[in-house]
């Protein structure tokens, strides 16, 4: 029994020993995910970065592994690399990648007293950065970095390492390399860092936002002492001289290098995203898949740089103005809003998520002493509208820093020819440094209020209702429901439904929705273009369902194309470094409605702007021509949107805060005419003032040959050869008071509609 232990035992040791060596062979042979040549661990800039192109083939961005700047060996100053290995690796000479000493530390004390990755190992890191791995993928990837780290030590010496390493590493503010640190928080070159500067650049490492020296001087001085205690202890420098060097205060001569952002931040950003995908499915002649970052892709898109340009300003322009009264509001002003039960929990769940709070958490402090840190002032820089770089250098406590943050207004704005589904400016947000969060793309869903209206109505319209029809304006009974439902505007009585649209009338949306039915109605929602669940609830008539911005303007294609519904597209082609094309993307079209329908719609959609809840934008913004759109506002006033379109450009716009809690107290400010509206209207405003546009104003819409707007009706009220500019329209400067719902409509008819995000 004894010897079959035995043997079994050794059985398991050897088929260990098998299978950890087939695993490293499978690894190194890059059987488990495409392993870097030696080529490319020596020299990372060998990677060729990919372009991307706008649709005038001018370069608007680069994506790449590292942006940063070399040094050589000898133009790094000794106390930079003294500091670092007596920090990080203090056997760095002995080992040769691996650390069997730290590692087994790190296993046995679960961490506690350190990691286990030598230099070699973080250099290997550094150069391919693992993408999120699972918690079963982690362990092939620490094992792929050691083979990595192993190569590294067999092909370079070590002046070359700890140098490549210094080269790669990140630091604080977003800057790469020893060179580009020493230049921005000491405004010299690394060959002249002195042993404290060094020790601050290097404590840095363990958490380059906590120990950022310009954002929290406190902390960093502490963390800077700690490594000059290291240099010490493993002497690099003697007691005197550590305890002299200790005393020094923390002095930076910060000097920030101009990077600039860029044209279209969050597009690029998405276009990052998508090509990503894209090169996962197409491989190589070798038979490996592209990699976006270094095989030089020639990635083509349909953005205008003209209109990208004054996408961004208009947005700019009106949220500028819209916080500032934002800001004014006694809650947002006073700060008491955070005080109440969910703002406060919603402000505890943003501490518990930052950086700040993982890298202490990670550190080993106790929740009394992170409190602490984020009630105590440090300097740091923050957002503002107060000048162009919307940027400020300040002092405040870091939860006072969340809620500034958190506090300002958000936008996401989409420019599209709806004919070509060709995207032409694409603004996520008001700052994609200080806020990456798009507010466009597919993921981002928010309740669109009343821009839903016009899907609904179109779908009246092509099952035989006649703009001409009247509506009723009362309370609704749907089947199956216990209650009837009503959302406002019974005051008015039954009326047309292009007056309805017009005015943006509740009422009348559920009794169109009870007429044409609900799953009907989520059907046709669905054939154009909108992927988001929308329950089978009376709500969705008014917008209570969650849409991104994407989602919508696909939408609403089909009414200036004639009923061709149009998916949006950012893409144009992908060509190799050698210029040979990849892969070309066209327009995905289909039609919807017939052109008819589409045109009656445009004619309603034309009188929100003439007559209804747009009825300020062109007087205001000076445009002229037909424009079609439609208002949004949810409830609380915690969305606000404007989709509209001309015969040739397609845009909306939405304004609205990340918590949801954050909102204008008033329908006046915070309704969709007031605050998204004025973004569509500048942007156009600017776009028709350029004599350098191809886009002009005034344009009419062509129509359909016969084209009756009354037609058939079902209803009784309308005339068949009425014309539409001589219907009733009860002409008046309405608000758009009826385009939110009563209290607790909404939230009654559609349980969970305003939730935090």
């Amino acid at each position: 029994m004894k010897r079959k232990l035995i043997r079994f035992m050794w059985t398991i040791f050897v088929v260990g020993i098998v299978l950890f060596a087939a695993i490293i062979f499978g690894i190194e042979k890059g059987y488990m995910g495409e392993m870097p040549s030696m080529e490319e661990l020596e020299n990372p800039s060998a990677a060729t970065a990919s372009e991307i192109y706008a649709d005038d083939k001018s370069l608007i961005g680069k994506y790449y592994i590292l942006n940063r700047s070399n040094s050589t060996y000898d133009e790094i100053s000794k106390n930079v690399t003294n500091a670092l290995i007596a920090t990080e690796d203090f056997r760095f000479e002995e080992h040769s990648g691996i650390d069997g000493v730290s590692v087994l530390r790190a296993v046995l004390l679960l961490g506690k007293k350190g990691g286990g990755s030598t230099i070699t190992q973080q250099l290997a890191k550094n150069l391919f950065p693992r993408e999120n791995p699972s918690f079963f993928q982690l362990p092939f990837v620490k094992l792929k970095e050691w083979v990595m780290a192993v190569k590294l030590e067999r092909n370079l010496t070590k002046k070359e390492i700890i140098t490549l390493y210094l080269n790669t590493v990140p630091f604080g503010d977003n800057t790469y390399g020893i060179k580009n640190a020493s230049l921005t928080f000491f405004n010299k070159n690394p060959d002249k860092l002195s042993v404290e500067e060094a020790a601050v650049l290097v404590g840095m490492l363990k958490g380059n936002t906590l120990y950022n020296p310009r954002r929290n001087p406190d902390i960093a001085l502490e963390r800077r002492n700690i490594v000059i205690d290291q240099m010490q202890k493993y002497n690099y420098l003697t007691a005197s001289e550590a305890q002299s060097y200790k005393a020094k205060p923390l002095t930076l001569d910060y000097n920030k290098l101009v990077q600039s952002d860029g044209l279209a931040p969050y597009f690029r950003q998405i276009v990052e995203q998508e090509v990503k995908k894209w090169c996962k499915t197409h491989t190589k002649e070798n038979g490996e898949p592209y990699n976006i970052y270094k095989d030089g892709l020639k990635i083509y898109t349909t953005i205008d740089p003209l209109l990208q340009q004054y996408a961004e300003e208009a947005v700019d322009e009106q949220m500028k103005q819209l916080q500032r009264l934002f800001a004014s509001q006694a809650q947002i002003r006073s700060g008491s809003i955070w005080k109440q039960e969910q703002p406060a929990r919603v402000l505890k769940r943003h501490m518990e998520s930052s950086d700040r709070y993982k890298t202490m958490k990670d550190n080993g402090f106790s929740e009394k002493e992170i409190e602490k840190a984020f009630n105590t002032k440090t300097r740091m820089t923050v957002f503002t509208w107060s000048n162009k770089d919307h940027e400020k250098d300040t002092t405040m406590t870091p939860i006072d820093s969340i809620k500034y943050m958190r506090s300002f207004m958000q936008a996401g704005f989409l420019v599209m020819d709806p004919m070509t589904g060709e995207i032409k400016a694409w603004v996520g947000g008001i700052s994609h440094e200080f806020f990456k969060y798009d507010h466009v793309n597919l993921a981002t869903k928010r309740q669109v209020g009343s821009t839903i209206k016009p899907l609904l109505y179109c779908l009246a319209v092509d099952n035989g209702y006649s703009p001409c029809d009247n509506v009723s304006t009362a309370a609704q009974k749907f089947a199956g429901q216990a209650k009837l439902y009503n959302a406002g505007g019974s005051k008015n009585g039954s009326m047309s439904m292009q007056s309805a649209l017009a005015k943006s009338v509740n009422n009348a949306s559920l009794y169109l929705l009870n007429q044409t039915g609900i799953r009907s109605f989520i059907e046709f929602s669905q054939r154009c273009g909108i992927s988001s669940t929308m329950p089978e609830l009376p709500s969705i008539a008014l917008g209570a369902s969650e849409i991104s911005l994407y989602e919508m303007l696909w939408a609403y294609t089909m009414f200036p194309t004639g009923g061709i519904n149009t998916q949006p597209r950012f893409l144009v082609k992908i060509e190799d470094r050698n210029g040979n094309v990849l892969e070309n993307f066209a327009p995905v079209q289909k039609e919807i409605i017939n052109s008819n329908t589409a045109y009656k719609m445009v004619k309603m959609m034309e009188g929100v702007v003439d007559h209804g809840t747009a009825h300020r934008l062109k007087g205001r913004f000076g445009l002229s021509g037909d424009i079609g759109g439609k208002t949004g506002t949810t409830n609380g006033q915690a969305d606000a949107w404007f989709i509209g379109y001309t015969p040739e450009l397609l845009a909306g716009a939405w304004v609205g805060n990340d918590d949801r809690f954050l909102r204008f107290n008033s329908t006046a400010l915070g309704q969709g005419a007031a605050a998204a509206l004025p973004v569509w209207g500048y942007f156009f405003q600017k776009v028709y003032n350029d004599p350098r546009s191809k886009y002009k104003n005034g344009l009419k819409f062509t129509e359909p040959e016969g084209f009756n707007f009354c037609g058939d009706s079902y209803g009784s009220s309308a005339g068949g050869g009425t014309s539409y500019y001589e219907q009733e329209y009860e002409v008046q400067r309405t608000t758009e008071e009826d385009d939110t719902t009563e209290e607790g409509d909404i939230i009654e008819m559609m349980p969970n509609t305003d939730q935090f995000q």
